[in-house]
């Protein structure tokens, strides 16, 4: 007898919710100081400010869970309409630029404007994607076979590690280097909670724009031409899309740093559950994303106990011999 696939994906999303929700209770028990759940509790509901443990729930720990979360599944989103627009399974916003870009914008905010609020932070986090972006794939279009999936990642990444240098050699003349290396090395324990309150409007807006979307980058995923066949206006799509991706990445580099591989993995893991629909991959690779990045933070912080490992680390570990086994099995193109 069959399933009915309503029910399976039914069961899928409450599964996934409720695994996000027992995700977020281990992050906010356990760190550098395990808690009980009881302190939590009354850390959530019966808050003593005098009470070291409620101030480290309420001030750190809360918003670096949410921060994990919110993120991870930002990338995830953002990997999934690169890849779907481009038919490149190599692409993501850390292999195609679009991160460097942020970095690099912020790097210069913070050289230029010190002390300019966190909205313009973000402000400038989201052009310094839509700059890298930009970067490399007007270079790609440039260069003959520049639009292959390799070539693309490889122009991707020599662009981004450009930026990544400019950027570093900035920050040294310049004295900020201390300041900017969050960004540089993603720290999550030192997200600031204003960034992601602030960052709200732009994550609606291009999650928004990603799930509208989400139809046409199904038929796009299968080339120009179908969707062209199928009335899809292929240049309004893709802007929209890489709107999508420049908002949502943008963010995500302004709450906590570059964040390597969760845009390139978590999508292949969506389409591996549940097909090529893009309607399904985009809110399906959000809570894969969610739960990924919420347990690479979990695990960086007993790598090197009691002390903290940057999460970059931890993803670079599962995203590094993925992203060779795509290369060499095959090639970064969509078949199909």
């Amino acid at each position: 007898m069959r399933s009915n696939p309503g029910v399976r994906h039914a069961a899928l999303l409450t599964t996934g919710l409720l695994l996000i929700a027992a995700t977020f209770v281990l992050s906010v028990r356990y760190g550098t100081k395990s808690m009980d759940a009881a302190t939590v509790w009354d850390a959530l509901f019966h808050y003593d400010p005098e009470n070291m443990d409620h101030l480290i729930v309420r001030t750190s720990r809360i918003p670096r869970a949410i921060g994990a979360l919110l993120v991870g599944a930002f990338l995830a989103v953002s990997g999934a309409l690169m890849q779907g627009m481009t038919r490149n399974d190599l692409a993501s916003p850390s292999i195609m630029g679009v991160s460097d870009g942020s970095v690099f914008a912020i790097t210069l905010c913070m050289i230029w404007m010190p002390g300019d609020s966190a909205m313009s932070m973000i402000v400038w986090s989201v052009i310094g994607s839509a700059f890298g972006a930009l970067l490399v794939f007007g270079a790609a279009r440039l260069l003959p076979g520049g639009m292959s999936p390799v070539s693309l990642a490889v122009l991707g990444t020599v662009i981004g590690m450009f930026l990544n240098g400019v950027s570093q050699a900035l920050s040294t003349y310049f004295q900020v280097s201390q300041n900017i290396s969050f960004w540089y090395n993603a720290r999550l324990h030192q997200m600031d909670p204003a960034v992601i309150r602030l960052s709200i409007p732009f994550a609606v807006a291009g999650l928004a724009i990603a799930l509208m979307t989400s139809r046409r980058i199904t038929a796009l995923s299968f080339g120009d031409e179908t969707a062209a066949g199928l009335g899809v206006r292929i240049r309004l799509i893709k802007s929209l899309a890489m709107l999508s991706v420049m908002l949502l990445t943008g963010i995500s580099v302004a709450i906590a740093g570059k964040i390597a591989f969760i845009g390139l993995i978590i999508p292949h893991i969506a389409r591996f559950l549940v097909g090529q629909d893009y309607r399904r991959i985009i809110p399906y690779g959000a809570l894969l994303g969610a739960f990924f990045l919420a347990w690479c933070d979990l695990i960086s912080r007993f790598v090197n106990h009691p002390f903290e490992t940057p999460v970059g680390v931890v993803t670079a570990l599962f995203g590094v011999p993925y992203f060779l086994y795509l290369i060499r099995k095959r090639g970064g193109g969509r078949s199909g």
